[in-house]
């Protein structure tokens, strides 16, 4: 039975977002710098849901222009 090599999901599971991923070739390295930007613009816009507590208990939702409530 032949030993099978590291897989590169190895190489996947290992890799962290660094600056650089911007500039770089590798598809890796640029899915890497596509995710950061979206988890970031999404923590950064907050919840889509978002609502404001009333003193007397009941949520005041906050209207998003452009979009209407369901």
């Amino acid at each position: 039975m032949e030993k099978n090599e590291p897989k590169k999901g190895n190489e996947v599971a290992g890799s962290i977002y660094h600056t650089s991923d911007y500039q770089s070739n590798d598809p890796l390295s640029q899915g890497l710098a596509t995710t950061h930007e979206q988890v970031s613009d999404a923590y950064m816009e907050g919840e889509i849901g978002a609502v404001i507590d009333d003193v007397d208990g009941k949520d005041i939702p906050i209207p998003r222009k452009g979009f209407e409530e369901e």
